[in-house]
Parts: C-alpha cells; structure tokens; sequence
C-alpha cells in the first residue's frame, strides 16, 4: 500500500466518523422542537457535502477496471 493511499484510507476513515457524528447530532436536534429548523438543514447540507467527500475518495482508492 502505497503512502498516498495509506493517507487516503485514513482520511476517508475520518470522514466516516464525522459523517456518522453528525447523522447523531442531526438525530437528535431532529426531536427537539426548540431546536431552529434552519441549523437542522444545514447540518443536514454538511452532512451531504462529507458524504460526497466519501464516495469521491472511494473512487479514487478503487482501481479502474475496464471491461
């Protein structure tokens, strides 16, 4: 494994954790109503962004194959 993609697979582990730290944090905004709806969407915005950031370095760390 080579070191850019050792730093990869560490990133995209990052990645995960705040992606899934902030599925929790959205969770439970979700159920407090005094909890403003615009801070829900956003978080739920960054949520997606960190998501998009996955698959992209998914991508890059699966080889092509070309059938």
């Amino acid at each position: 494994m080579s070191n850019n993609e050792s730093e990869l697979r560490t990133r995209l582990q990052q990645l995960h954790i705040e992606h899934h730290d902030l599925d929790v944090v959205i969770e439970r905004l979700f159920n407090d109503p005094s909890v403003d709806q615009l801070m829900i969407t956003r978080l739920k915005k960054k949520k997606l962004h960190l998501k998009d950031l996955i698959n992209k370095l998914e991508n890059q760390l699966i080889p092509d194959n070309i059938a």
